[in-house]
Order: structure tokens, then sequence, then C-alpha cells
């Protein structure tokens, strides 16, 4: 199961597949913690985790065999820990490139890193990094993709399956290789000093940007058009002539 030869330097070149764990995440972390034979690039795939984790503490939770869930690891020891966000920037670049030569439009980045195809989920993204002093050591890149799973237990909810209504089931080897060889492109993009070309499509990707909708801070309700990021990745919202930037748990969507 997924031997497979992509197209990358170093991404994919080693693949432990687990056909169950708790969370891939947890096992690259794992791995790099015992310091034994940690190759960058190298990805933990299963097709049945049973403790997936979201942003903000949330479940993922997939279909058994059904979709992409695996984790990569990175050692962008070219980055500070303040420029972290420069790599939720080329991983959701990533995986956007590799859906869009089978989505045409409508897809995009719902800050920080989901990948939405109009108001629905397709996809999610968890980095989780280790600090070498001021510097990033290892990130662990956690990426759940609904790929031919046709049935989800929330209505916001789709996958690749169902928004190009392909009777087929797609091949998941084949897609991971594509999908790690776009998510290499884009890392070597920032590592070769090209951020701010990917910035500025992030953004032109970003959902929402540039429209009022309701988001929710403090439990309260308030209007706000996106307008941004700042240095950090935090997200500009305009609300009543004001800019304000909040980090990944200080403001919600109201979807």
């Amino acid at each position: 199961m997924y031997k497979i030869q992509p197209n990358t330097l170093f991404t994919g070149k080693t693949i432990k597949y687990m056909p169950v764990c708790h969370s891939t995440n947890d096992i690259a972390a794992e791995i790099i913690q015992s310091g034994n034979n940690v190759f960058e690039g190298m990805v933990i795939i299963t097709d049945n985790q049973t403790a997936g984790r979201g942003q903000r503490g949330n479940v993922w939770e997939a279909s058994v065999g059904e979709n992409l869930t695996f984790s990569l690891i990175l050692k962008p020891n070219f980055l500070k820990a303040s420029e972290q966000f420069k790599l939720n920037v080329a991983v959701s670049l990533g995986v956007l490139d590799c859906l869009s030569e089978y989505i045409d439009d409508d897809l995009k980045v719902k800050w920080s890193n989901d990948i939405y195809f109009q108001n629905q989920k397709m996809g999610g993204i968890l980095i989780e990094n280790t600090l070498q002093g001021y510097q990033i050591g290892f990130s662990v890149i956690g990426i759940g993709l609904n790929i031919n799973q046709t049935q989800f237990p929330v209505p916001n909810a789709t996958s690749l399956r169902n928004v190009t209504t392909n009777p087929l089931k797609y091949d998941l080897s084949d897609l991971l290789s594509e999908l790690l060889a776009c998510i290499e492109k884009n890392y070597l993009a920032v590592k070769n000093g090209d951020y701010e070309v990917l910035k500025e499509r992030y953004l032109s990707n970003l959902f929402r940007i540039n429209e009022f909708h309701h988001f929710k801070k403090n439990g309260q309700l308030f209007l706000g058009k996106i307008v941004g990021i700042d240095e950090s990745g935090q997200l500009g919202i305009e609300s009543d002539g004001l800019v304000e930037y909040y980090g990944f748990q200080e403001v919600a969507f109201v979807i």
C-alpha cells in the first residue's frame, strides 16, 4: 500500500504505512523524539486514524480507507519561530494546487488552513512545530483530505468525489504522489525566498476575503470583512471602519 515514487527531491521518498493508528501526527512526533531514522520528507499514512486532531482541539473523523490521512515531516530550520505561518501558506497552496487539477473554481483556503469548496469543508491541515533555539527544528504537517467518501455526519463537509461527481473512486496512491510534489514545490519556494509571491497567492485564494460576513469573538457576533494577514499570520478583519488582527483561537467564522 502506498508504494509510490513521487516526482520530488525528498518528499515521500520514505513512507511508513500503518493500517490503523491513533494519530499520524503523534506517530511522527514520536519518530522525531526518538532521533532514529528521521528523514525530511518522511510520510506517515494510515487508512484508519482513531484519534485524529484538527485545529482548536477539534476531532478529525474520516471513513476508513476512503480518504487521505497522513503526516509529513519537514525540517524548516531556515525559518524563525516567528515565521511559522509561512509553512501554513506553503502547505495550503500545495493542497490547492493539487486539487485544482480536478476542480476548476470555488476552491479556497479558509484561514488558517482548512480547504473549502464553496461553503463546504474538503480537508484540514494541522502543523505542529518543535523549536531549536529561535529556529524551527522539525515540523509535523498533518493533512486530512476527503477524497472518496460520499456520506458525512455533518452537512458542511464534502469530498473530491462529491464535488466532481466522479462515479469511480480516485486512486489514493496517485493522488498522494501528486499532492506531495505540489507541497514540496511550494515549500522549496519559501526556502528560496519567494514567500511574498506565495503570500499573494494565498490571499487571492482566501475564503471570504473582501466580503462582509458574520464572525464571533468572545461569544458575540459581529459583522466584518477579511482584509488580509499580518507577518505572523494573524487574520485582519475590518469592522466599523477599524481593522483588528486575530490569532487562531480569538475569532471564529459563522458559516
